[in-house]
């Protein structure tokens, strides 16, 4: 199909028509013609005055006639019965006319190609050989001689014959026309399927992505805050000062998982990029760990670090994060050691704990699904190594570029 198509030829094919019947307006315009010829033709002529009539009234009867049933049989209902009785009332008014006078059988020229394409190619021929027996049988009547009857027979042979083949072209046409409309159907319904399963798929990757950063960010402060805050409760009567650290370390991460809402909300890098390189936001993970859990925490930058694509750093980032969740969580860890190494061709970062330790074969989780489909959006790897008992390991690595 082309790609630009005249707004109400592509209002008419939505509404079911095909492209025979949006050219039906020149084909009447060509039987109006016609139709008016004849009926001067016979008017002017030399035949008495009240044959000449009631043949021009027949004649203009096909008007009606037409409006009635034509307009139906050459749409909606072709092939069908109002096709048929269309046809037949053709029929009988051209051979009333036809007897009348003579001149009359040049609406054949008209009434003819209407049977093809009204009608199905066998059903057409005999209508038009009923149009014509009337005027043949008032031209054998009026001839003399065997050559006239010889001429008009072998005219009579081409003229069907023609008229057989052009019925073939006009049937095979609608035939190809009504096989488009179907494929126009068929394109505007898979057109729309495409759309809805599309703008669903949209849907569900946003609230997949939606769910991975609320998981990784104000899930993830929540339970730290409850951590801190759990912690404090126990202190407050017997060490004042070690409980306000810990509420103030809530605090800070009541703030920060603000920050974190508001970027999400406002669909901006994460709050912890905002105005931070990734190895600064690193650091900084690492130091709020070692406060709140009281552990031993590493942060080590080998290589020259610089920025990255931002899908990159927030992938990183991001790992990090669940990363010291987990250590947070499960692991139970007295070490914590955090490694991120800027390479030429890409930069890896290590998340190592001396804790607990789990099973990498039968773990499954939000966590580590998601932090595999993050590296996978920007052709990374997810490495986990983990020993029940030894601690967990887990690597991800980004091109650089």
């Amino acid at each position: 199909m082309p790609d630009h198509i005249p707004l109400e030829t592509a209002r008419r094919r939505m509404n079911g028509e095909d492209a025979w019947e949006l050219g039906v307006g020149r084909w009447e315009i060509y039987f109006g013609l016609v139709l008016i010829c004849t009926v001067i033709y016979v008017l002017a002529g030399d035949g008495s005055w009240p044959k000449g009539a009631v043949a021009a009234v027949l004649l203009a009867a096909m008007v009606p006639w037409y409006a009635a049933f034509g307009r139906r049989a050459i749409g909606a209902d072709r092939q069908g019965a109002t096709a048929l009785v269309y046809v037949a009332g053709l029929v009988a008014l051209s051979a009333g006319a036809a007897a009348a006078t003579p001149e009359s059988a040049l609406v054949l020229f008209a009434l003819c190609p209407q049977c093809y394409m009204m009608l199905n190619w066998r059903t057409a021929i005999v209508a038009v050989v009923l149009l014509n027996i009337v005027p043949a049988a008032r031209f054998l009547v009026g001839s003399t001689g065997a050559g006239a009857i010889v001429s008009f027979a072998l005219w009579t042979v081409v003229v069907i014959t023609f008229s057989a083949f052009f019925g073939l072209w006009v049937e095979r046409i609608i035939n190809q026309s009504i096989e488009r409309r179907e494929l126009i159907r068929q394109l505007e319904a898979t057109r729309a399927e495409l759309a809805t399963v599309s703008r669903e798929a949209g849907v569900m990757a946003e609230r997949e992505r939606m769910a991975a950063e609320i998981h990784d960010t104000l899930a993830q402060g929540f339970t730290s805050i409850l951590m801190l805050l759990q912690a404090a409760e126990p202190r407050l009567a017997d060490d004042p000062g070690g409980a306000r650290r810990q509420i103030g370390l809530a605090v800070r991460t009541a703030r920060e998982n603000l920050a974190e809402a508001r970027a999400l909300v406002s669909a901006v890098p994460p709050a912890a990029l905002g105005e931070a390189s990734l190895d600064e936001a690193v650091r900084r993970l690492a130091d709020r760990l070692g406060e709140e859990l009281d552990v031993d925490t590493e942060c080590v930058v080998s290589g020259e670090p610089r920025r990255l694509d931002a899908r990159s750093e927030v992938v990183l980032l991001r790992a990090a994060q669940e990363g010291l969740a987990n250590v947070r969580k499960h692991a139970k860890a007295d070490a914590v050691a955090i490694t991120l190494d800027y390479g030429a061709a890409a930069v890896r970062l290590e998340v190592r704990d001396d804790g607990t330790g789990f099973d990498p074969e039968t773990a499954s989780g939000f966590g580590l699904r998601g932090m595999r489909e993050r590296a996978a959006q920007v052709d990374g790897t997810l490495d986990v190594r983990s020993v029940p008992g030894v601690g967990t390991s887990i690597t991800v690595e980004v091109p650089a570029s």
